[in-house]
């Protein structure tokens, strides 16, 4: 696929609607910024945002991705297959969605039980001590664990361990 060709055949569709970059941005709930990398070849929209796009020019997704106009029209097997894609994309999206509440919840519940602690004025001892580092610990643990989680640098290393595991089981 000619990242380029489908950037500039993209922005001859917006042109074609006599629409700006940052009209578009509004309808597609993206910047601005995003649509002229989409434009000129240096990022592809998502999928979801890829369909949306198709259905707002009113062309067959193929033709964006091959960045020019077909005479046929899509098979509706294959719309159905990509919108299946696009919905699968979606859903693996939520899950990591709600991985990240759930951290960041328990990052926001454990600091709360800290700051309870210390408004409590409990006395010194080595149960407090604990209990007031263990929450910091859950916080910052909780904190860490959705930033990896959220940036795919979890799948990543899941991914080399994986790696590191097969070659050795070839051994």
């Amino acid at each position: 696929m000619d990242l380029v060709k489908t950037g500039t055949f993209l922005k001859e569709l917006r042109k074609e609607k006599n629409i700006t970059q940052e009209e578009l941005a509004e309808k597609m709930g993206v910047s601005r910024r995003t649509v002229s990398r989409w434009e000129t070849g240096s990022n592809m929209p998502d999928m979801d945002i890829l369909i949306d796009i198709s259905d707002f020019y009113e062309v067959d997704l193929r033709e964006i991705l091959d960045g020019e106009r077909k005479n046929k029209q899509m098979d509706k097997e294959v719309k159905e297959t990509v919108l299946k894609v696009a919905e699968y994309e979606n859903e693996g999206k939520k899950r990591n969605s709600i991985v990240v509440i759930v951290c960041s919840g328990l990052g926001i519940m454990s600091l709360l039980a800290n700051l309870i602690m210390s408004m409590m004025e409990l006395p010194d001892t080595f149960l407090t001590g604990f209990l007031h580092g263990m929450t910091i610990a859950v916080a910052l643990a909780a904190m860490a664990l959705g930033i990896v989680y959220a940036s795919g640098t979890l799948a990543k290393l899941y991914s080399f361990k994986k790696r590191l595991f097969s070659k050795s089981d070839s051994k």
